[in-house]
């Protein structure tokens, strides 16, 4: 058999119908994602706005390495994903434990939980905001428990928390759906099992449904870092980066630059490191997972 015959041979082999079927999502991601990517990293190395684009290498990376604002937005978005992610992972899992029990109304106490997942995050911002504005409800249940009112949206200090609280609660509900869908894999017996053994409530989470749970966790903890990484409405509508500077983090940070400032190159840089940052994180979740298999 000759090498024409080999080649005709390997082509009818290859199952194209898949490929297909794939092309026009392909189309599409290729268009409106891969390539803006692209055209993101290319900017990156330029110092692009709205008038030229001029080659200038590595000076944008160099800059972010000394930039005492970029120093700032570093610790805040750190700041503010530990303190996000970390109740949005344990707050959940609890209430997903005591939700697939068989408990009265737990199907309205689901729906009411991941209710805030769908409901408009520039809703939901602007109600936060009345919230903890200086005459807001929350002020006037401090007055009347006798507490001094707090410029929480004003203040270098109280802005950031306010921002965790409400980026919390509104992660909560989604990752209440993953974990609930996680437990309803393990098997009963394990746990009856467990019973039959003495063991609690704890120990029956301990030892049956966090290991069970693993890699529900591992996809968990790596999307809602994801989706902490990339909050800017909240930003945007509550405290607009301020005040001085205490609740800019990365995603609102490239928007200053890009659209305020019109620095589309140095935006870009931060944009790439934004997305490095990602990448890791989703492969550590896939490499992390692979080994549980």
């Amino acid at each position: 058999m000759n090498n024409q015959t080999k080649k005709i041979n390997l082509i009818t082999q290859l199952n194209w119908k898949p490929w297909l079927f794939l092309t026009p999502a392909l189309t599409l991601l290729t268009i409106f994602l891969f390539i803006p990517i692209l055209m993101v990293f290319y900017l990156s190395f330029t110092d692009g706005n709205i008038i030229q684009i001029s080659w200038i290498g590595l000076k944008n990376y160099r800059k972010l390495l000394i930039d005492p604002d970029f120093s700032q937005i570093i610790f805040n978005t750190i700041y503010f994903s530990i303190f996000t992610i970390i109740p949005s992972l344990i707050i959940p899992l609890f209430l997903a434990i005591l939700l697939n029990q068989n408990l009265p109304l737990k199907g309205f106490f689901r729906t009411a939980y991941f209710l805030p997942s769908i409901t408009s995050l520039v809703a939901m911002g602007l109600g936060f905001r009345w919230l903890f504005q200086n005459n807001g409800t929350i002020n006037q249940i401090l007055l009347k428990l006798n507490f001094y009112p707090i410029n929480w949206l004003n203040s270098t200090f109280w802005a950031m928390p306010v921002l965790i609280l409400f980026s919390t609660w509104r992660q909560i509900g989604f990752n209440l759906v993953v974990f609930l869908a996680g437990l309803q894999i393990i098997p009963q017996n394990r746990y009856e099992a467990a019973e039959l053994d003495g063991a609690n409530f704890w120990a029956k989470i301990w030892y049956i449904t966090l290991p069970a749970l693993k890699p529900t966790l591992i996809f968990a903890t790596i999307t809602t870092t994801i989706f902490t990484l990339k909050s800017f409405e909240q930003v945007y509508i509550m405290t607009g980066g301020g005040p001085s500077n205490s609740t800019n983090i990365l995603a609102f940070y490239i928007y200053e630059l890009a659209f305020r400032q019109f620095n589309f190159g140095y935006a870009s840089a931060t944009t790439t490191i934004l997305l490095l940052v990602a990448l890791i994180l989703v492969s550590l979740q896939l490499f992390t997972t692979k080994d549980n298999e």
